[in-house]
């Protein structure tokens, strides 16, 4: 017999009632791995909300690179419009949706740059082809052909031929430090469950509210 005692599960996840959840992190790590399983492509597609200079919003589709207690990372070119708009506003929102799971998670919060290290570690475990097109990609940035990117790559495809791929000093990434987290699922007749974490500032405790849908 083993010594080893049972994982005891919080009883929100046994249950599967995750109003039941007293943090937000443990619940989205959760409903992440869950999706991993059903949905069919990207469960780690998130659309990212940003502002420009005149306040007009943006918003665009990215993939989730890392979850923790530190907030949720994703990487990109820093002179890209929404790098520029998040070092110029560090604010921004979240949207993950699981068609399969008929679930939702919303994020607000502070955004900060990752370090170089974390950076050079996930631009390390890129495929190569994708490090040269990171050197190759102005993005965001009027391009006058296809072929001139495809020049482009080949160009960087030939001067990193041999040996590693370095990181390009504006490829960075950044993190999304959260406030507010919404967790949804959806109800017959649209009677749907909301519950919002909250807190004033990073690491102070959460508070917990059930929503009307």
């Amino acid at each position: 017999m083993s010594d080893t005692a049972p994982i005891q599960h919080p009883r929100w996840l046994t249950s599967g009632d995750f109003t039941a959840a007293e943090e937000p992190f443990a619940l989205f790590a959760a409903w992440l791995d869950e999706a991993s399983r059903s949905e069919p492509r990207d469960p780690t597609a998130m659309t990212l909300a940003t502002v420009d200079a005149d306040g007009m919003p943006n918003a665009r589709m990215v993939l989730l690179k890392g979850a923790d207690a530190n907030g949720f990372v994703f990487y990109t070119n820093k002179t890209s419009q929404k790098g520029r708009e998040l070092d110029a506003h560090p604010k921004a929102a979240l949207v993950f949706h699981w068609k399969s799971l008929n679930k939702q998670v919303r994020v607000r919060g502070l955004v900060e740059h990752v370090t170089d290290a974390e950076a050079d570690a996930y631009f390390a475990s890129r495929a190569k082809q994708a490090q040269i097109g990171a050197w190759a990609s102005k993005q965001s940035s009027p391009l006058e052909s296809r072929l001139a990117f495809e020049k482009a790559i080949a160009l960087y495809a030939a001067k990193y031929a041999l040996g590693e791929v370095p990181r390009p000093p504006y490829w960075s990434g950044y993190r999304i430090v959260p406030l507010r987290i919404e967790f949804w699922q959806d109800r017959p007749f649209r009677l749907h469950d909301r519950i919002e974490f909250r807190r004033e500032t990073p690491g102070a405790p959460w508070s917990k509210t059930r929503m009307y849908p």
